[in-house]
């Protein structure tokens, strides 16, 4: 029996919408389809499918060879299975990346910044401070120390015994003869024992150091001044420079003493007492009456030494810091 294709057009352009829609269906099914239905096994599903096929071609082309369709997909061959997530595009990546440089360059840019503007403030504050080194009235009190009267520095065995006190590397020339020190004054100085050690460096400082601690300040001056200008290199340095300030403050002349502080500081930063020098700067300027150049002393000393002033001189920072209203 012989059946024409003529009236069968349409259901052969339905059987080959069929065969060229079977394998192309199967990627967009696997990729929607459920969890449980992605996970059945694709050779299965082809065979099914070719099993629907030859079905419909033998329905549409009941005479046999030369109908049919081959197949496009055919046995052992497995449909593609579409997994996991698409990966975004180069362009995104891309872009994303070069946020993330700018981002870095903008932080990094800011950093330089606020380095370059805390590098300024320091050279300011180091200017201010720096001017702090010749204030007016130092003139006349170097002068007015030089004629104080000063007692003999040198002890001796006996009361009457003096010898001629050395003139600090300081002080200008004096311009009126120093009065005589009471016959009392020179033997309470001659009472206080001068250490005699095998570091001699050591003994002139300890020895200012007790004329200081016995407030004989004129005195303690000279003999530190002695002590700095002989052992400039010693490792009480330091502390000789800062108590000779100490020494001048604690007389009455802060103009005096803040030259010592400046220069305790400025000769050796690391030196051991260059936090205390700038501490007894600023307490000096507070004592001038110099509100300016006593909160750059202040603030350069935080700024420097923030241990120090958080641990070993946090009472007296405290205290000095308290004296004066900086802005």
């Amino acid at each position: 029996m012989t059946i024409s294709l003529r009236g069968r057009l349409p259901l052969v352009a339905i059987a080959s919408a069929l065969v060229l829609a079977s394998p192309l269906a199967a990627p967009v099914v696997a990729q929607t389809a459920p969890k449980a239905q992605a996970q059945v096994d694709p050779e299965m599903r082809l065979r099914r499918i070719e099993a629907e096929l030859r079905a419909v071609q033998r329905k549409v082309f009941p005479d046999g060879v030369g109908k049919t369709f081959v197949p496009e997909i055919t046995a052992g061959q497995t449909a593609p299975t579409l997994t996991g997530t698409p990966a975004a595009p180069a362009v995104s990546d891309l872009l994303a990346r070069m946020d993330a440089v700018e981002g870095q360059l903008t932080r990094l840019t800011a950093q330089v910044e606020e380095g370059q503007n805390r590098a300024a403030k320091m050279e300011e504050r180091l200017a201010r401070l720096e001017l702090a080194a010749a204030p007016p009235p130092v003139e006349s009190e170097m002068q007015a120390a030089a004629a104080a009267p000063v007692a003999s520095l040198t002890p001796a065995p006996k009361p009457a015994a003096t010898a001629p006190a050395p003139k600090p590397a300081a002080t200008t020339p004096a311009t009126a003869k120093p009065a005589t020190p009471s016959a009392t004054r020179v033997a309470a100085v001659q009472a206080i024992e001068k250490p005699a050690t095998a570091d001699a460096g050591s003994d002139e400082y300890m020895y200012g150091f007790r004329l200081w601690e016995a407030k004989f300040y004129p005195e303690a001056q000279q003999q530190l001044q002695i002590f700095v200008d002989r052992y400039p290199k010693h490792n009480l340095t330091s502390h000789g420079r800062n108590l000779l300030g100490r020494a001048w403050l604690d007389d009455g002349k802060p103009g005096t003493a803040a030259q010592f502080f400046l220069q305790n500081y400025l000769a050796d930063k690391k030196g051991a007492r260059a936090p205390d020098s700038l501490l007894y700067l600023g307490v000096a300027m507070v004592r001038l009456k110099d509100t300016e150049k006593a909160c750059g002393a202040f603030a350069e000393l935080a700024a420097t030494y923030p241990e120090e002033i958080a641990g070993r001189i946090k009472t007296q920072y405290d205290n000095a810091r308290a004296s004066v209203k900086c802005k």
